[in-house]
């Protein structure tokens, strides 16, 4: 059998689609590959397209999922090292509490204050506690010094206050000559305290 293309012989007006059979081979061919055609581009956005978004969805889900295994697993990997660094880290926590003063102890630290002050040869003019500052998860203690001394006196008290257990830190200092070459150093000493309801 034969298959001649002439698609001279082929008039639209001639077509009958209840009478395909009797159509030329050449109409029959154009009429099979545009439903082909048209069965091929239905199939494509009915039953692939579709399919395809799911895949690439799919897709992006494992890869974020594979991300999420790597994350996890490294922690898995590593977790008796965090363990380990969380027990450093409380017990570095709690050394430093230690060292700020609890509140039956405030009164004993000026004591030690001005021990170090009058053994450094200084002569303390005024040494008060002035208002408590509130912060988020410590409360500040601020003590006002005012003595009488030498630069060599002034810089062994800073240094022994430096050395003692609980953690004071000394801010907004002034230097005044005084009577007879004597030098008035003013300074605040601040002392902290751990509010236990932050925690």
């Amino acid at each position: 059998m034969s298959l001649n293309f002439n698609l001279s012989e082929i008039d639209i007006n001639d077509l009958d689609i209840e009478n395909m059979g009797s159509w030329p081979v050449a109409a029959k061919v154009i009429f099979a590959i545009i439903l082909a055609a048209l069965v091929a581009t239905l199939s494509y956005f009915l039953l692939i397209d579709s399919k395809i978004d799911e895949l690439n969805s799919a897709n992006q889900k494992e890869t974020e999922l594979r991300q999420l295994y790597r994350t996890r697993y490294a922690s898995a990997v590593n977790l008796d090292l965090y363990k380990q660094q969380m027990v450093e880290m409380e017990n570095t926590f709690s050394f430093l509490l230690k060292q700020l003063p609890t509140t039956h102890e405030t009164p004993g630290l000026l004591d030690d204050i001005t021990y170090v002050g009058t053994t450094s040869g200084l002569t303390f003019l005024r040494i008060n506690w002035e208002p408590e500052i509130e912060k988020e998860f410590y409360t500040e203690l601020p003590i006002k010094i005012d003595v009488v001394g030498d630069y060599h006196q002034f810089g062994n008290f800073v240094s022994e206050v430096a050395k003692l257990p609980r953690i004071v830190s000394l801010h907004d200092f002034s230097i005044q000559t005084e009577k007879n070459d004597r030098l008035r150093f003013n300074v605040t000493a601040k002392t902290y305290r751990y509010k236990e309801t932050a925690q």
